[in-house]
């Protein structure tokens, strides 16, 4: 059993690993993903300029992805889509209204000159073996710019998730220029749907940003949209739309799709329905405005990490000038090997070297003699003769002792000594030389990437504030029955299916609930209300409760200021029963006595409005030790001191207290 435990922890961190790292996950060096990764590197080697089917793309990396062609093929569609890296020639679906792309064999792609100047240089991409052994394939791009920022991705692996929001092309060349120059960078989504984008929760990368359509109501009576929100398509906008029209939430007449190559989504309203009056609604219950999370995780070095877009772009600003640099370095290499080939040929053929070996009568006697031939000339030549360079002098053809081939050799090697000049003078300003690549980057793309997302700042739409109240609440006091489903009882206030409603019950007991269809509060019901917060903590709730073991009588203020949906709580201690309860203000609480031997006064009143407002779990403050008749609220004005004969000078009003049947709060 031991052995079986520990076999299955090690091959599920195992699994949990290949997941994470080579599936999921993308790499923050190159930004992507192994399949993404593997098709570009297909893509590359099959580059001969033209249009590839997209079937043999992708049977071209199933030597490298072992999980199959469908995986293969839907990655690419989606890669292409991104219209960064592959030209496209076909049907590759519409992201607007999520059309499916033609099969792969009717559809062709290649790769785009911009992905080889970013992305590709064999000989600083580090190769490990496929899967099978037989081919090699990148770790890794060596990519000069940020990639998995400029394409967003989205990953789940065993664990853990990613979610990175797509940006602006040009906006992040130029995070990464302000990095290498030390100057300051705010970096914001942009989506390729368009839209509005409220990024002020963005928080670098870690927080959230909300997303809107582009609404056109210049029209009272429809509405037309213009760009859908990032993540959804024009069919689930419609659908949305339509599933609150069937709720009664908003009112449409129709819905005409008549988008193609840019969205454009009809809304006509219904007879007595204005545009301006219907926009926070659509915002409020349909996919016209979404909520994006992000969690920009990224494979770094060998493990995953959470990480900002500062980080990634600074990242990749270092990337690029050791990118750059070691790119120089390289060429630097090839020139001065050119370089001392085209010196050596230049002096072989200038002093006739080649003379010398007209009498040799061996291999090695023809090679030491060109070597001996080049003694005199060796402060000319930078590094040592050797074997593989007689090799290849021996091997030039009789043409190159022409003056015509020597002029132009002569031309050769100023080119490349300029060119080697150029080098080294990149190589000691190599912020200048990463400025000037990425200046050239945004110049030659800046109008191909516009920005498609406009930045704003709204405010959020509160469903309860623009849900429309078409039911009506209603009680009925002799079933003990509560809620819009209600048919015969007592109307008390119209509300929506996002009302929550307080219910105070005879027993003091009270609850927050959502507005209900049919819910049995029981008979005698004290108050209900609308449960707004702000309302709630402004309205005092007075009532008039008598202890249950000594008979005395309390009155007790208090305010609802914080509460859990649904739970139960209570107003009164105990065993407490409820008399009378009021939310008006300038009243007085009017006790009546039971008349009983020496009692002189039979009624008494205070003033409610003197008595403090303490917490919901406080007791009352004690107004009577005798055994009361009733109890009542009235107005003030109307209420009395009762004289010394025990009759009252005021008389409650009628209708407005609570305890038999329900008030509204």
């Amino acid at each position: 059993m031991a052995y079986a435990n520990t076999l299955f922890n090690e091959n599920f961190l195992e699994y949990a690993s290949y997941v994470i790292k080579d599936r999921a996950i993308p790499h923050i060096d190159d930004g992507f993903k192994p399949v993404q990764r593997r098709i570009m590197h297909s893509l590359f080697e099959m580059d001969d300029g033209k249009f590839h089917k997209v079937a043999n793309v992708v049977g071209h990396c199933m030597k490298y992805h072992p999980h199959g062609d469908a995986s293969i093929y839907s990655a690419l569609v989606v890669l292409a889509n991104k219209d960064l890296f592959i030209e496209k020639q076909g049907n590759f679906g519409n992201q607007y209204t999520g059309d499916e792309p033609s099969a792969a064999r009717y559809i062709e792609c290649r790769a785009l000159p911009f992905a080889k100047r970013v992305l590709y240089n064999p000989e600083l991409t580090e190769y490990v073996d496929s899967y099978d052994g037989r081919n090699k394939e990148p770790v890794a791009f060596p990519a000069k710019i940020p990639v998995v920022l400029i394409q967003g991705a989205e990953g789940i692996a065993v664990g853990m998730s990613t979610k990175i929001l797509p940006h602006n092309l040009i906006e992040v060349l130029q995070a990464v220029r302000a990095v290498l120059l030390g100057e300051k960078f705010s970096l914001y989504p942009d989506f390729p749907t368009g839209g509005l984008v409220d990024a002020t929760e963005y928080e670098d990368g870690r927080g959230k940003v909300r997303v809107r359509a582009k609404l056109d109501t210049k029209d009272e009576k429809r509405i037309i949209i213009r760009e859908i929100p990032y993540g959804c398509t024009t069919e689930s906008l419609i659908n949305s739309i339509e599933a609150a029209a069937r709720k009664g939430k908003i009112k449409v007449s129709e819905i005409n799709d008549f988008t193609s190559e840019e969205v454009e989504i009809e809304i006509k309203l219904a007879r007595g329905v204005y545009a301006q009056d219907t926009v926070d609604s659509l915002f409020a219950f349909t996919d016209c405005e979404q909520s994006i999370s992000t969690n920009l995780l990224l494979i770094h070095g060998v493990t995953p990490a959470i990480m900002t877009v500062t980080e990634v772009v600074e990242y990749h600003a270092k990337q690029l000038v050791d990118i750059l640099k070691k790119e120089l370095e390289i060429e630097q290499g090839h020139l001065r090997d050119r370089l001392h080939a085209r010196t050596l040929e230049m002096i072989f053929v200038e002093e006739r070297i080649y003379k010398q070996i007209e009498e040799k009568e061996t291999q090695e006697k023809v090679t030491q003699a060109v070597i001996d031939g080049f003694i005199p000339f060796q402060n000319q030549i930078k590094r040592e003769v050797t074997v593989e360079d007689v090799e290849r002098l021996l091997k030039i053809p009789i043409r190159r002792i022409s003056l015509y081939d020597i002029n132009r050799s002569r031309k050769e090697m100023d080119e490349i000594r300029t060119r080697l000049r150029q080098i080294g003078y990149h190589l000691k300003h190599l912020t200048e030389y990463a400025t000037g690549f990425l200046d050239d980057l945004i110049k030659e793309n800046k109008n191909s990437f516009k920005r498609k997302s406009k930045l704003v700042s709204f405010d959020r739409v509160d469903v309860r504030d623009v849900a429309q109240r078409n039911y009506e609440l209603k009680y009925n006091g002799d079933t003990g029955y509560l809620g819009h489903g209600v048919r015969d009882g007592k109307a008390l206030f119209p509300v929506s299916d996002y009302d929550r409603v307080l219910v105070i019950r005879r027993t003091g007991e009270y609850s927050v609930i959502d507005a209900p269809e049919k819910l049995y509060v029981g008979k005698g019901m004290l108050a209900c209300g609308l449960a707004d917060k702000d309302k709630l903590l402004n309205t005092v709730i007075s009532l008039i409760y008598k202890e249950k073991d000594t008979g005395y009588t309390y009155l007790k203020r208090c305010r609802i200021e914080q509460f859990i949906l649904e739970k139960m709580y209570s107003l009164v201690p105990e065993g407490a029963s409820v008399l009378k309860l009021t939310t008006r203000t300038g009243v007085n609480a009017l006790l009546t006595y039971k008349p009983k031997p020496r009692l002189k006064i039979l009624e008494e009143s205070f003033p409610v409005d003197e008595y403090l407002v303490k917490s919901v779990k406080a007791n009352g403050v004690r107004l009577s030790t005798k055994e009361v008749k009733s109890a009542k609220f009235e107005s003030a004005g109307k209420s009395g001191a009762a004289d010394g004969n025990g009759s009252a000078k005021g008389r409650p009003e009628n209708g407005d207290d609570a305890g038999n049947g329900g008030e509204k709060s």
